[in-house]
């Protein structure tokens, strides 16, 4: 980026630059867009196949259904005694 275009920018933007603050300016939105153009060459499509490569299906325990907690020793701590837990109100 020249510093015809930077000052054309700042002046756009209603900012003010020196000379030396000019040219520093134009070197760091030169870097800028080097980069913002690197980014641009990366494959960013999706692909199903790579998106689950974490996920092992032979790993996973087994499914099986157990016995939950009796609703006795759950509630024992219970405010209210008509199996039900009271929350407290935290919006007016």
């Amino acid at each position: 980026m020249d510093i015809e275009m930077v000052r054309h920018l700042s002046d756009l933007g209603k900012l003010t630059f020196t000379d030396g603050e000019l040219e520093k300016v134009a070197k760091d939105m030169t870097g800028i867009i080097e980069i913002m153009d690197t980014i641009k060459e990366i494959d960013i499509s999706y692909d199903p196949i790579k998106d689950n490569h974490n996920v092992y299906l032979n790993s996973l325990r087994e499914d099986r259904a157990m016995d939950s907690f009796p609703t006795e020793k759950i509630l024992q701590n219970a405010v209210n005694s008509e199996n039900c837990f009271v929350v407290p109100k935290v919006v007016e």
